[in-house]
């Protein structure tokens, strides 16, 4: 069960609550899960009945003591633990859910994570006269489009050679009337590094990756083809997923879905077992959903930018793994290896185009 999934079967637990008389509530159209915060167990949990109990007329506790049976009979879940004021907390089969996971991706692309269908809002983005300021303005609304929104990007002055050298556009320039005030005003970069110097991927990420109000750097250690680069990581991940799936189509195997230990279960990368690899990339990628609609919602590119670096060192270890090594044959492993290497290839591409920034298949 992929956290889409499990976010569509918490509402429909709310949903037979309301229809069986339990609850007397309207159903809201979107169940937020995340991984457990302090205090919490299992995979995930939601905070749906704190979200329902003042409309119920019940204490949070009380609406998730309700919502719990409805939970746990559902295929994949295999237990909910209350805590804390009424947080539900989920276990999954978590073989079950990691394949169902690396089929979702497969199956959406580039496009997992992003929303079914526009969500009807209407966003204006307003930014000042300042590079950083566009670029952060554009790559928020590149976000918010992924999870349905209607974006437009204005600014109060804009210079010719940002969109040559950053290919950063917007839709309007000028100054806004009174009711539309700027909205998007990042700490500028500042300096004798100019970031436009720095080309288009390198310069976009310079000013994307720190947080809005930490002012970034713009040095040429973003160009630096090293581990030291947060940059070149994601990329070097993503171009080692890609080369993964080459090298097996020269080997004679394909990707599908399925356990990823098989006679090499003990297999170590590392100072870690495969199994623990897997699991640490899977939550990271099961993660992605939840960062775009934080990242889009709080209008912040640089929760994208630190996610997609967190998938990549999760991913490194792993892809050591997908090939047969010596003379071992090609098995149901092997598959869903590159199967979850293909997964991992299509989070950092999407994620990487939604900050403006190739993805190279080779480096």
């Amino acid at each position: 069960m992929t956290p889409v999934e499990l976010s569509r079967t918490v509402l429909h637990a709310v949903r037979r609550a309301v229809d069986a008389g339990e609850l007397s509530v309207a159903v809201p159209t979107r169940a937020v899960v995340a991984p457990p915060g302090p205090g919490g167990c299992g995979d995930y949990a939601s905070s749906i009945a704190l979200q329902l109990a003042r409309p119920a007329g019940q204490t949070p506790f009380q609406v998730a003591e309700v919502l719990r049976p409805y939970l746990l009979g559902t295929d994949g879940i295999t237990d909910v633990v209350l805590t804390g004021p009424g947080f539900l907390n989920i276990s999954l089969d978590r073989a079950a859910a990691g394949v169902g996971l690396v089929r979702e991706i497969l199956r959406r692309g580039d496009r997992y994570g992003y929303a079914d269908r526009p969500d009807g809002r209407v966003v204006q983005l307003h930014c000042p006269h300042d590079l950083r300021a566009v670029v952060v303005a554009e790559a928020s609304a590149r976000l918010l489009r992924s999870q349905g929104a209607l974006v437009r990007v204005t600014a109060e002055g804009f210079e010719d050679v940002w969109t040559s050298a950053l290919g950063v556009t917007v839709d309007a320039v000028g100054h806004a009337p009174a009711e539309l005030p700027v909205n998007v005003r990042p700490v500028p970069a500042h300096g004798s590094d100019d970031p436009l110097s720095l080309g288009r991927d390198a310069g976009r990420w310079a000013l994307l990756h720190p947080a809005a109000h930490d002012r970034p750097r713009t040095g040429d250690e973003h160009l630096v083809q090293r581990e030291s680069n947060p940059l070149f990581r994601v990329r070097y991940a993503h171009a080692r997923a890609r080369a993964a799936t080459r090298n097996a189509a020269d080997l004679g195997f394909t990707a599908e879905p399925g356990p990823v230990t098989g006679s090499d279960t003990g297999t170590l990368t590392g100072t870690a077992p495969l199994a623990d690899v897997e699991q640490a990339l899977l939550a990271a990628l099961a993660d992605h959903p939840r960062v775009l609609a934080a990242a889009a919602d709080h209008r912040a590119p640089d929760r994208l930018a630190r996610h997609l670096v967190a998938v990549a060192e999760a991913a490194l270890p792993f892809l050591l793994t997908v090939l047969p090594r010596g003379g071992e044959k090609p098995s149901a492993a092997h598959r869903a290896r590159l199967a979850l290497a293909e997964a991992v290839g299509a989070v950092l591409a999407g994620g990487l185009a939604l900050l403006g920034i190739d993805a190279p298949d080779h480096l």
